[in-house]
């Protein structure tokens, strides 16, 4: 058996698109981006890519650093490094929300957080059923292109009631092994290539 092939890093064919996730590959040695999952919220050529981290959870509460939403305790993701001092939320919540964008089916981005804080304040929504992210991910024109012919991520499909409800500490290896017999060995790569 040749583990050259066994451990060969390559990437998919499966196109970027909202709804789909970005794996990050093993190696990546990066804060944000190592074992990472992304899930890309818009992608088209003339715009760029924007999407938000799902599994890394941050030790500060929402309650913690947002004012008006005191009330509110909520766990926060880092959803990326672009505006790293903006509050973002996805929820599966729907036309309660106006102005939300949907991703997927079940899964929303955004809307008028008033209209949330309302709607949690009164008992109609429940904060399981929201999301709330610190920064977003954020690519130009081209450029997760050519991370993709980088094989730096391989894209794989979702669905709402899969995403929410995998453990974030498991999530990059459950979506890897999803992947197939290709990536099996992924899991098996060291976090810092330099502790091997």
């Amino acid at each position: 058996m040749d583990l050259r092939t066994l451990f060969k890093i390559h990437s998919n064919t499966l196109e970027p698109k909202p709804g789909n996730l970005l794996l990050s590959e093993p190696t990546m040695n990066d804060y944000h981006f190592g074992r990472s999952v992304v899930l890309l919220i818009d992608h088209n050529d003339e715009e760029g890519t924007f999407g938000v981290i799902m599994n890394k959870r941050l030790r500060m509460r929402l309650n913690e650093i947002v004012d008006g939403f005191e009330d509110l305790d909520a766990p926060v993701y880092l959803g990326g490094p672009v505006a790293d001092n903006q509050i973002f939320f996805m929820h599966t919540l729907g036309d309660l929300i106006p102005e939300s964008y949907p991703i997927m089916e079940g899964l929303y981005w955004g809307g008028d957080a008033e209209t949330l804080d309302t709607l949690i304040a009164t008992g109609i929504a429940d904060p399981t059923q929201v999301r709330f992210f610190l920064g977003y991910s954020g690519w130009s024109p081209g450029q997760l292109v050519n991370e993709l012919a980088r094989n730096s991520w391989i894209v794989s499909k979702t669905d709402s009631d899969t995403l929410l409800g995998a453990p974030i500490d498991q999530m990059w290896r459950h979506y890897v092994e999803r992947m197939g017999k290709a990536y099996r060995f992924w899991g098996y790569f060291p976090k810092n290539i330099q502790d091997n």
